[in-house]
Formats: C-alpha cells, structure tokens, sequence
C-alpha cells in the first residue's frame, strides 16, 4: 500500500519541485531525489496516517539542501556529487522491490538524464563531446551519467547487452529536393542518431511495438517512444497497425548483393560479348564529338561515355513502372533509402545524382554516376558551381568570387600556375549531347530486346527480397536496374581485360547544356 502512494503521489512532488527550482532541468532533479529518499525511508514510516506530513517532510529537507547545493554549484561551477544523493547500496534490501517497480517510472520525468545516456551509449560520444553538443559542463555531464546509471541500474545493464553494439546504418534520399546542406540540411540530418537507426532496423520487416523495440534496443520503452515521435513526424515510419510502426524505405543488406552476385552476370552473360562491342564502338565514335573533356584521357572518358550510353538507353526503351514520390513534410517528393551492407557481397548499381539548375540563369545542368568500380565517388555541384564554372567555359573568369574560390576549394575548378581557371568537368553543349546519344541509339537500340527480358528474369527473384509495404519502392529499384546492371557490364569487362582500370581520380560526371 505504501509503494502504490508513493506512486501516486509522483505527479504531485514533481508539481512540488517545479514551484521550487528555477528551470525544468532542476525541477526534473529535485523530484527524483525526493523520490527516492522516500522510497530509501519509507520501512520506516510505522504509520500509514501520517503518510503525506511525512512526504512533505521529506520534500522539504531535500528541497533545503538542494538549494543549498545549487547555490554552491551556481556561484562555484563545482559539479560534484551533494552528500543528499544516497549510493544504491545505501538503500535497504526490504525495499529493493519497491526500489525497482518505481526506478522506471520516476526516471520517466527526466530528459536530462535520457538524452546523455543515449548519447553515450547508442552514439559513442565521449563525455566531453556530449559537453559540447549539449552546451553543458563536463562536469554536469560526467554526474548525470552517474546518477542514471544508478537510478537505471537494471536498464543499463540490459543496454550493455545490446545497445553499445548497436547496428551502423547509412541513411539517404532519392527523389526532388532543394537542399543547400546548411540552411536547408537534408531530411537524414534528423534521424541520422544510432538509436533511430536502430529502431528503423528493427521494424523493417515486420511491424513492431514500441515494446518489442524496446527491447530488441535494449533501452527502456520511453527512450524508444521519444525516438518514434519524431520518425512519425520526419515520415520515416508509419503506424502500420494499432501501436505497431513499421519502416517506410529500403534497406540494402546483403543478401541483395548475394542475389546480384548470384544471378546478374550470368543473365547478361549470353549477350556480353555485343555489349562490350557496343560500347567499344560508342566511346570510338563519341571520341571525335568536339565537346569540352576536361583534358580527360579516352580510357577514363570510355567509362563516362558508358553510363551516359546506359543512361540514354534507361530513359528510351526500360518499359518498367516509376511511381511517383509523394510529397514530404518539408514540401519535396524523396523517400529515404537505408544500407547495413557489410561490404561483403557487392550490390551493383549506379548511382545518379542530377542537379537541374532550373531555377538560375545558367544553361548547364550537372550529372554524377558514381559507384563505377575503380572510379572516385563524387558530389553534384551547387547551382552557383554550375553558372561559375559556364562563366568560366564561355569567357575564361566569373564575377562571382566567393562560388569560384568554393568550387576550387571542392576540387570543380582548377587554378593554373598563370593565374587562369580551369573547369575539371566534361560539358556539352545541346547539340553535342543530341549527338552522342544518337551513337548511343545506333549501338543499343538493337540489344535493346534481348537486354530488357534479361532485366525482366533478374526482377522476378529481386522482388521476393523486399518487404511487400514497400511495392512502390521495389518498383523504383526495379526501374532503376536498366542503368545499374551497367556496372556489371564493366566490372566483368575489367576482370577478363577488356577495357583498362580508370585513373585514381577518374570521375563519371558531366555538365549538360539543356536549354
């Protein structure tokens, strides 16, 4: 009967403690210790009549040297322990029961001490990196991971378990989107902390309660509910069934580069030999196109020249369903796309990345296909890279200072020893694009037939490793293996010495006239 007033009673000590503390992060302090002398305390109240002077009692001596050593801290900035704090050892053994059935509850009541735990646990910071993101003192951050420590003990223990190995997850978007990466950061920025990703794991497949999260986490149920708020809000998870959420993108695992390794060279193999002559033949033709190469060499330009030809053939003969994103929160049609591939099996695929430019004065957009084994991995220029580097295409400078010493600094402009500036991109004209992709038509179209029902039989088995609420998604990966399988092509063509490696700092990117 004690412990259940004891519980009943948490809402109004911590009322108790908000009246006398001057910010919440106090008050979240002097209830719990409140609290927790009472329960230290309670075998010794003989008379339940005299429960509530007792507590109050309790709440004011507390309170008293509370006081007293936030004054101290105040005026001193020393963040040691106070003597009121009691050591669990301190507690007597007739109470751990009621001890235990509250710990949870009134830890409940304290971010505080919530948010360092997480970040030492789940993120792996350090105490002095947890200072600083949270703007506190060390010392602050050194005594509340103490403190729920030991009003957590049984929680924590449950955490070294599983969370200190939580799973790494690498998180991105695909779709339309105006980001700038500083003002305007991309929607990952807010789910990127190891205990989302792990929630996000965990729900994939199957849907799952926030209990069942809880403890495949292996954190109390409350830091899970804070963490599921906001992936509600950032569209991230869905509610699938009554108080079930489940994971609204794909995560690549390896089982999918088990399938890419199992089946897709063997699906292209009876026709490699003419795609390899295809594309011989394409990088041939489109050597004599009078378009800005960036002082190139032809055995990096022939992988450019490939997944440009792969490009041209996706948007002209794949056949296969592209749904449309739905709008996000933030106003852009995306979704995320997850990866907890280990690197050991290799999942093919190129990925694109365009900037359209639609919206300035500039007549060049930028296109990036990375991935392509041996070549570096690259970023999209910003919209102000693209128009300075077609100042400095079309009239050897540009106005624009600050974009020309940023773009040098991001490796998309080159300063020569004389002073002039150098464009590190291949870019072409309209005209000089209609052209290649017309020697791209030439070479593919005919293989076109053959290569389509290849991808068809490819999808068949591909589809079965996805989770059937994410059809949408599925259909867009499906789609977007007309271009990857590319990479197979290459790959193979590299292995039996067909085509050379590229050079340590070959590219696949290109600026394209479009207007």
């Amino acid at each position: 009967m004690k412990s259940d007033r004891i519980e009943s009673y948490i809402e109004k000590v911590y009322g108790y403690a908000v009246n006398h503390t001057y910010s919440r992060e106090e008050a979240d302090e002097l209830s719990q210790e409140i609290l927790f002398t009472a329960v230290r305390e309670l075998p010794k109240l003989r008379d339940d009549s005299r429960f509530e002077p007792w507590l109050w009692g309790i709440a004011n001596n507390v309170t008293k040297s509370f006081r007293r050593y936030m004054g101290k801290r105040r005026a001193m900035y020393s963040y040691d322990v106070p003597d009121y704090l009691y050591t669990e050892a301190d507690i007597y053994d007739d109470t751990e029961e009621i001890y235990d059935r509250l710990r949870s509850k009134v830890a409940m009541l304290s971010a505080i001490y919530r948010d360092i735990i997480i970040l030492y646990y789940y993120d792996s910071l350090s105490t002095k990196q947890i200072s600083e993101k949270l703007g506190i003192p060390e010392g602050t951050v050194t005594w509340r991971l103490s403190e729920a420590r030991r009003k957590l003990k049984k929680e924590c223990s449950e955490m070294n378990a599983t969370a200190l190995k939580p799973v790494k997850m690498k998180i991105g978007i695909y779709g339309n989107g105006d980001y700038n990466g500083k003002t305007k950061p991309f929607p990952t920025v807010y789910i990127n902390d190891a205990l989302s990703q792990n929630i996000l794991y965990y729900c994939y497949e199957e849907a799952k309660t926030i209990e069942e999260l809880a403890k495949l986490c292996g954190v109390p149920a409350y830091y899970v509910e804070e963490r599921m708020d906001n992936l509600l809000n950032r569209e991230a998870v869905i509610e699938a069934s009554k108080g079930k959420y489940q994971t609204t993108f794909i995560l690549w695992s390896d089982k999918h580069g088990i399938y890419y390794e199992e089946n897709a060279e063997k699906l292209l193999m009876p026709m490699m030999d003419q795609l390899l002559k295809a594309l011989d033949d394409i990088a041939k033709e489109a050597a004599d196109i009078d378009f800005y190469k960036a002082e190139k060499c032809e055995k990096d330009l022939y992988y450019l020249y490939a997944v440009m030809a792969f490009s041209y053939a996706s948007e002209h003969y794949c056949k296969l369903p592209y749904p449309m994103f739905e709008r996000k929160y933030d106003g852009n049609e995306w979704n995320y796309i997850g990866s907890v591939e280990t690197g050991a099996h290799k999942r093919f695929g190129i990925e694109t990345q365009k900037n359209m430019n639609l919206e300035c004065r500039g007549t060049y957009n930028h296109t990036v296909w990375n991935n392509l084994n041996g070549c570096a991995y690259r970023d999209i220029m910003y919209s102000n890279y693209i128009n300075t580097c077609e100042d400095i295409l079309n009239n050897g400078s540009s106005e624009n200072i600050d974009s020309v010493a940023n773009a040098i600094k991001d490796g998309y402009i080159i300063k020569k020893e004389d002073g002039s500036f150098f464009v590190n991109t291949p870019a072409f004209t309209r005209a000089q694009k209609e052209r290649f992709d017309a020697i791209a038509e030439k070479h593919l179209a005919p293989l076109m037939p053959d290569y389509s029902e290849a991808i068809d039989r490819l999808i068949t088995g591909y589809k079965k490793l996805f989770p059937k609420h994410l059809n949408d998604d599925v259909d867009r990966m499906c789609q977007s293996l007309f271009l990857d399988i590319c990479a197979v092509v290459i790959e193979y063509a590299q292995r039996v010495e067909k085509i050379t490696m590229p050079s340590e700092e070959c590219y696949c990117d290109a600026m394209i006239q479009f207007k």
